[in-house]
């Protein structure tokens, strides 16, 4: 399997509900590195999994109406605790809508799984990681 990777980063904040949460239920920050891994079983013509310059695009589309947004205010997320697992399923979904539109160009479509990994801080990270159907 074949992969690429590339990297972004956004600054958020947000709150939680659940005790679950602890002190992280007050409104806090939180700046994200987001890795995105693209994977296919054979490269392309070109001898690339996916355009290195278009993935970066099409990453800073999906992060920037997130970036420096106090998540409880944006409608899409009311009433959603956006952990990082969630908002890695996010990405993921958004990503997976990119490649169908060809937005990374048709080559791209051959991408058959994705990872979206985000590092909350030098000790901790969660991420998704799916095929693309």
């Amino acid at each position: 399997m074949f992969a690429v990777e590339v990297r972004d980063h956004i600054m958020i904040a947000h709150s939680f509900r659940g005790a679950v949460f602890g002190p992280a239920q007050a409104l806090h920050g939180a700046t994200f590195v987001v890795d995105l891994a693209f994977y296919r079983k054979s490269l392309d013509q070109n001898g690339i999994v996916v355009d290195i310059g278009l993935a970066h695009e099409a990453l800073k589309a999906i992060l920037t109406p997130l970036n420096y947004r106090n998540l409880d205010e944006v409608q899409e997320f009311k009433g959603v605790n956006t952990t990082t697992e969630f908002l890695a399923y996010h990405i993921f979904s958004r990503m997976a809508d990119a490649i169908r539109r060809g937005d990374l160009g048709e080559d791209a479509r051959a991408v058959t799984r994705l990872r979206v990994m985000l590092h909350e801080s030098h000790v901790a990270r969660a991420w998704y990681e799916g095929d693309l159907g």
